[in-house]
């Protein structure tokens, strides 16, 4: 809905102007030759997509093998593999098999069910891009540009920490597979055929297994990176909208030039709260399932490495596990609670702009910026629980509540 205060005509300049503080710089020296550095922070997803082409979500050519992969891929991996697991469910005389089986058993299904959740939104996906695209082509200004220099840096330790989670517990597992005794699978599982009867028939399952996670690591890399990167995103856009609007009034433009520049930041702020709520419409209900296998997880782990295993590569399977669970949502309760904040501070930006000697329909419009900047904007996962810090905290404390039930039944 347009607003009365935005208008094309121009109002005459306010008498006895007085200072304005001029925008403070950056906290990072600006780089050589910004002119040739063109912002587009839709290049962060590039891994995502190549990662959904592996996982058969998308096709890059409409190819009769690519689709008989992408149904095999589904049926193997998104739906066999965490049945295979729930089959053998507390059906194993061993304690730590059983607690292991459990928690591999929840993570595949609550993986399988996230990476069919943003399946069904690619088109969201594809609609937050073109969101972005927009933003991107506003940013020109060489402050702007330094700043896209610096996110690229803090995007790609985000994407190299969550491959490095899923890497370790990977590696980890496949040790504690290799140094056991006793002639066992890598997860305790139900198969139609006996896999005890011969070698060969060990190593196909085994096979199958280790595969089959690997697959589902890389899902839960998807699942777990994109609303970081998401809401980094949105961040990076706040960040650069406050950069925009302190730069007004300080250039030799006209007076028309700096309204008309207010205008469009304006256009700007309603598109950030687009952009997120669209990524709120994707992530929302996967991350509702992350916090609470999360919360599982972690109690599930400590359960684990105080009762029921005393081998040293399988506590050190269980210890990678147990640290890799809250490291996969801190990035995202971080940004979560980032964006907030950014967004309650818009209006201290504007003021760092020249406003004083603007028009009076200008300073109507600043009017209109600020006001919308103290809306309080919180990401919410499944309509009831806050994507925020608080949120990952009250995460820990439920798995520690959790291991205490599970100590008190031990007793």
């Amino acid at each position: 809905m347009s607003s009365p205060l935005i208008s094309s005509s121009s109002s005459s300049p306010s008498p006895s102007p007085s200072p304005s503080p001029s925008p403070s710089p950056l906290p990072f020296p600006l780089p050589q030759r910004l002119a040739a550095t063109a912002v587009d922070t839709r290049s962060f997803f590039k891994l995502h997509w190549a990662c959904f082409k592996v996982l058969g979500v998308v096709a890059p050519t409409a190819d009769v093998f690519y689709l008989v992969y992408s149904v095999l891929l589904h049926l193997l991996v998104n739906l066999c593999y965490p049945l295979h697991l729930a089959l053998m469910l507390f059906r194993s005389p061993n304690s730590s098999a059983n607690i292991q089986n459990l928690a591999v058993c929840v993570t595949c299904m609550a993986c399988s069910v996230k990476f069919v959740i943003y399946t069904m939104k690619m088109w969201r996906i594809r609609e937050l891009e073109s969101i972005v695209a927009a933003l991107d082509a506003r940013a020109c200004s060489p402050r702007e540009r330094g700043y896209f220099l610096k996110l690229r840096k803090d995007m790609r330790r985000i994407t190299i920490g969550f491959l490095s989670i899923y890497a370790f517990v990977g590696v980890t597992a496949e040790l504690m597979f290799i140094f056991r005794n006793e002639h066992n699978l890598l997860y305790p599982a139900w198969f139609p055929f006996d896999w005890r009867a011969s070698k060969l028939k060990f190593y196909a399952a085994h096979f199958y297994q280790i595969v089959g996670i690997s697959y589902l690591l890389l899902q839960n890399f998807v699942n777990d990176c994109f609303p970081t990167m998401a809401l980094a995103l949105l961040s990076a856009h706040i960040k650069l909208l406050g950069i925009r609007v302190s730069q007004i009034g300080h250039e030799a433009k006209s007076l028309d030039a700096n309204e008309l520049e207010l205008l469009r930041c304006i256009k700007d702020q309603e598109q950030l709260y687009n952009m997120l709520n669209t990524i709120q419409n994707i992530i929302s209900l996967p991350m509702f399932l992350q916090f609470t296998v999360t919360a599982i997880n972690i109690c599930l782990a400590m359960a684990a490495l105080f009762f029921f295993v005393d081998a040293p590569f399988d506590r050190l399977y269980y210890l990678a596990y147990f640290l890799s669970m809250p490291l996969e949502i801190f990035p995202t309760c971080y940004y979560g609670t980032d964006f907030q904040l950014l967004f309650e501070t818009l209006h201290i930006e504007m003021y760092a702009s020249n406003w004083v000697e603007q028009t009076q329909k200008f300073r109507k419009h600043m009017i209109l910026f600020n006001e919308r900047s103290l809306k309080k904007e919180v990401a919410m996962a499944g309509g009831m629980i806050r994507i925020h810090l608080d949120t990952f905290v009250s995460t820990c404390k439920g798995a520690y509540s959790l291991l205490a039930v599970i100590m008190k039944m031990n007793e």
